[in-house]
């Protein structure tokens, strides 16, 4: 039987219809000591009225489910966790979040403010013992608003304020502290919430600044465009394969977070920055900010240097010294919306069939994947498998595994690969994330050995039991951290770690066996071998997802690559 609806009567109860009316669906909650005047107020309150509460038994997989469930429907979601120490599990996913300017509504309690006199103060030893003079600067160096909150009435105005910031570009994490005192307390009589936040508008292009970098297009003869991720609704990858077309443009995807062009769109000439800016005379970095290496992939000295975006510098990076020669503040749709309503140049005919050719002879000399014979399976033939059974609706989330340049991936957003701030086991509750907003798509984890004990799997299977979410989870396992061993590698090349037969701190043998782990949860879970296998495997994996509803893990041997 549905609640009747109710007028908030505390802090806390307020703070939970104004999530609600901004937007937020749920909020994955990792309950302390703090909660309760949370927890009563979800029980006295109408279900239409608040969001719905999703237990979560680890604050990472929270975070990281929030951050999955922003991907694929645009609506970002609440993580509520318990004072510092829960918060101290969280940040790493909510820097994650910071640095793909992903919006999270981020919440924790605070110890209560007083020790007697008031509801909602000191009853326990623990109480004492988290006090901290500054819990927010756990995570005030990521988010885009922190407060801690002081009164009741203020659960309503600040959290709309924050959810405002939040979701404008660039759109980012928030934070709220909520000590237990503010929560648990009355609201004053004539009590009004205030009206529901929206959004900044996007920034829009200014025209001379498109109209210059219209005329620097026309005097290259080789421009060529990076881009690492695009808007959730696909608008950017249209208008950018549209203007690539019109003004013979061509395109690269270094470093890709959200991939943003089909891996057939004429314009595309893969993921390596290197090869890309090789022979460009103009470089438009399109709200990208890692574009290349600067010490082993920069473009020449003279190469012009455009970047786009909502912030365009990049300003919360500290140091990134990239060469600029024209910034333009601008949604990134908008701004090729704004180049293509100028008159191409002529000599944009000629520039589209050099790269067309140009993309010809790089897909000529691409060496299809090999399964690995007798041995472990190679990542490129686990990435070509994996592709071939991801329909149009499919989408994957990839930590440290899946290899793009060997995917046949048919839109925009449908791999989602492991953020710059490298926080690892994200993969995988980003994608119950995506599975919770979406129950009949096909949702991909893939990730490698370590990544996966990063996710705190036992947690991560459990949730996917207890909330229904069949995602398939694929370990890529070659028993190492082969990107440290890559690393020593690169810096030592003929040092003594390389001599070694196991080089130090990089090995993770012996592993446990993760087909069990899964199994406790009643997984579908292989281990497989042998590379000739995996299609078979994969095909058996979609069919237990579809139609007995489960999760299922694959654990397959892959082996280490000195590439990737």
């Amino acid at each position: 039987m549905l609640k009747e609806t109710a007028r908030p009567k505390t802090g806390g109860e307020a703070l939970l219809m104004a999530l609600k009316v901004s937007g937020i669906d749920y909020i994955f909650a990792n309950a302390g000591t703090d909660f309760p005047p949370i927890i009563e107020g979800l029980a006295r309150l109408s279900e239409g009225d608040v969001p719905a509460p999703v237990t979560v038994p680890h604050e990472t997989a929270g975070v990281a489910m929030a951050h999955g469930y922003w991907l694929v429907t645009g609506r970002p979601q609440a993580v509520m966790v318990h004072v510092n120490v829960g918060l101290a599990n969280a940040v790493m996913g909510v820097i994650n979040a910071a640095s793909d300017n992903v919006p999270v509504f981020v919440l924790s309690g605070r110890t209560p403010l007083t020790e007697t006199g008031r509801k909602g103060g000191r009853m326990t030893p623990i109480q004492y013992g988290q006090e901290m003079y500054d819990q927010t600067s756990l995570v005030r160096d990521v988010v885009k608003f922190d407060y801690e909150l002081r009164y009741p009435e203020q659960a309503d105005s600040v959290t709309k304020r924050a959810a405002s910031l939040m979701i404008s570009a660039p759109e980012g994490p928030v934070y709220m502290s909520l000590p237990k005192e503010p929560l648990t307390e009355p609201l004053p009589s004539g009590f009004t919430p205030v009206p529901a936040p929206v959004s900044a508008t996007p920034a829009a292009p200014d025209g001379i600044a498109i109209a210059t970098l219209a005329a620097w297009i026309a005097e290259a003869k080789a421009p060529v465009v990076l881009c690492q991720r695009g808007d959730l609704e696909g608008q950017l990858s249209a208008l950018l394969s549209r203007s690539a077309d019109a003004f013979g443009l061509a395109v690269a995807e270094p470093f890709s977070i959200r991939n943003v062009l089909a891996s057939d769109d004429p314009a595309h000439l893969g993921y390596n920055p290197k090869v890309a800016t090789a022979q460009a005379d103009l470089v438009i970095v399109l709200d990208s900010g890692v574009p290349w290496i600067e010490a082993v992939s920069a473009p020449d000295k003279d190469t012009r240097v455009v970047h786009i975006g909502p912030d365009p510098l990049f300003r919360r990076m500290p140091v990134r010294g990239y060469r600029t020669d024209l910034a333009i503040t601008a949604d990134p749709a908008m701004a090729l919306d704004a180049l293509l309503a100028l008159t191409p140049d002529p000599g944009a005919s000629a520039r589209r069939g050099a790269v067309q050719a140009r993309v010809a002879a790089l897909r000529e000399a691409k060496i299809e994947p090999d399964a690995g014979g007798d041995g472990s399976m190679t990542a490129e033939w686990m990435s070509a498998c994996v592709s071939e059974i991801m329909d149009d609706n499919a989408v994957a989330f990839s930590e440290l595994g899946l290899l793009l340049p060997h995917m046949t991936l048919k839109g925009p957003n449908r791999v989602f690969s492991n953020v710059h701030a490298g926080g690892l086991g994200w993969a995988m509750p980003a994608a119950l994330g995506a599975q919770l907003a979406d129950g009949d798509r096909l949702v991909i984890a893939c990730v490698g050995d370590g990544s996966y004990m990063f996710a705190n799997p036992v947690a991560c299977h459990q949730i996917a039991e207890a909330l229904g979410l069949p995602i398939l989870t694929i370990v890529k396992n070659n028993a190492m951290w082969n990107a440290v061993r890559r690393s020593v590698i690169k810096g030592y090349p003929d040092g003594a770690a390389v001599q070694q037969n196991r080089i130090p701190l990089t090995s993770l043998e012996p592993l446990p066996d993760f087909t069990q782990i899964a199994k406790a949860s009643r997984a579908h879970a292989e281990r497989i071998n042998h590379g000739a296998d995996l299609p078979d495997a994969l095909r058996r994996a979609v069919e237990v997802i579809r139609t007995e509803r489960r999760q299922v893990l694959l654990d397959l041997s892959v082996a280490a690559s000195d590439d990737f």
